[in-house]
């Protein structure tokens, strides 16, 4: 197997750069670039880093070592914290490449190999790949649960369990002439049962990790000149998109990436809702009305004159999920004489009157739709897809005509939740069966 090495801080100049080396060869590596003897294991030593054919010193750096199995990536690695210039990071790597059997790694290989030498399942890499992109704290939290284990000890849970019922069901097939217990394949019904209902409570979180992850997508919506493009900039706190008094100046979606009470969301400004012949208008209202089928969260507005979305060119994308903002408040005083509807806000974004209130409720909706202090929830969409697999084979189970397909379909549910960890062993059943009832005594 290669050794492999990159630069596992950020590129570009630092106060430290940190070269991280994995692989057998990596504590010869560093002997050879030191000419010194090994520091002892997981301590921190200054060395010179000399190039290989000592011509000229690199950099006098801090070193660690980490033997394997007991390092990140199961491997001898080595970790060299040199001075952060590109030309010293430049001038190790010109030596690494000059080194039989190592190379320059591949991306992620580092957590690649942690999880081939059993280190970390697929969840708890995806976790630490989630933690290095996350940006709001709700996405840093989700990310820290996952990277400890939270999704893989559930997922596994389950899979054990449903890895132990199939060995129970296996027995009742293959040794029946064996003293086995009366009605083991009945006595499991209730417990496939009872763990498809839990995983159906899973599946059906509203998407809730994935939107952590990629964001809550909301859309702003309205007729031409109500003041969407300056909603977005108020919320964005720059100038996203160009603001004039002429309709049809938003043709196009325009979006910010905003960090909300420490959620992720974009909001999306959109074309003028209305009859429009120019072309490019056209698609630009056509595209608006498709992103705001999808969105999670429409914000409509309207000015102070008109305080009902009836009759309006988007009446028909109002639901539940909407809010109602009646802008240019200063302009006009009619609507300060109605009462205000659920989710209906009156206000002015020039003046930024009654622009908190919305912002609070804003807040509190994206809160209660993306808390993350429950149950772990399921970020990647290959979660889902392997855990409808899973309840999809549960349901088969309930009307399997014989024993041999009810064993079977439990079978592909175990190995469903088996692909979201990484860890589909069919070993497993067999040590259940042999531990449990002694066959062949």
């Amino acid at each position: 197997m290669n050794t492999i090495f990159a630069l596992a801080s950020g590129r570009g100049r630092a106060g430290v750069a940190v070269v991280r080396l994995s692989g057998p060869a990596a504590l010869d590596i560093l002997t050879a670039l030191t000419n010194k003897a090994l520091p002892k294991l997981r301590y921190a030593a200054v060395r010179e880093i000399y190039a290989l054919d000592k011509s000229f010193l690199i950099d006098e750096a801090l070193v660690l070592t980490f033997k394997g199995p007991n390092s990140f990536t199961g491997e001898d690695v080595v970790e060299l914290h040199l001075h952060g210039g590109p030309a010293i990071v430049e001038a190790l790597f010109n030596q690494l490449v000059k080194i039989p059997k190592v190379r320059s790694a591949e991306p992620g290989e580092f957590t690649r190999r942690a999880f081939e030498h059993g280190k970390l399942d697929l969840t708890e890499a995806e976790g630490i790949g989630d933690l290095v992109n996350a940006e709001t704290h709700a996405q840093h939290q989700q990310a820290l649960r996952q990277m400890r284990g939270a999704l893989g000890t559930l997922y596994n849970g389950w899979r054990e369990a449903l890895i132990h019922s199939l060995a129970h069901l296996e027995a009742d097939i293959d040794f029946p002439d064996e003293d086995m217990p009366s009605g083991v394949a009945e006595a499991i019904r209730p417990k496939i049962k009872g763990l498809r209902n839990e995983i159906e409570v899973h599946l059906a979180d509203g998407s809730r990790g994935e939107k952590i992850r990629e964001g809550l997508d909301v859309v702003i919506l309205g007729s031409p000149n109500v003041g969407k493009s300056s909603l977005l900039n108020k919320l964005a706190k720059k100038e996203a998109a160009i603001v004039t008094d002429q309709a049809g100046t938003t043709r196009d979606i325009v979006e910010v990436h905003l960090d909300l009470a420490g959620y992720p969301v974009t909001i999306a400004d959109t074309a003028g809702l209305r009859e429009a012949d120019d072309i490019v208008e056209q698609e630009g209202i056509r595209r608006a009305r498709e992103r705001a089928l999808s969105a999670d969260i429409r914000i409509f507005m309207t000015e102070a004159d008109q305080i009902s979305l009836d009759d309006t060119e988007f009446s028909d994308l109002v639901d539940d999920r909407s809010y109602h903002l009646v802008n240019k408040l200063d302009l006009s005083e009619n609507a300060l004489r109605v009462d205000p509807e659920d989710r209906q806000f009156f206000l002015s974004v020039k003046t930024e009157e009654g622009l908190d209130a919305f912002l609070q409720r804003l807040e509190q909706d994206v809160v209660d739709r993306l808390d993350v202090s429950g149950a772990p929830s399921l970020t990647r969409v290959r979660h889902r897809q392997a855990l409808e697999d899973c309840t999809e084979a549960l349901s088969r189970f309930d009307n399997a005509p014989d024993p041999e397909l009810a064993a079977e379909d439990v079978r592909l549910a175990a190995r469903a939740l088996g692909r979201i960890t990484g860890r589909v062993d069919v070993e497993d059943v067999l040590d259940v069966v042999f531990g449990d009832f002694c066959i062949g005594k």
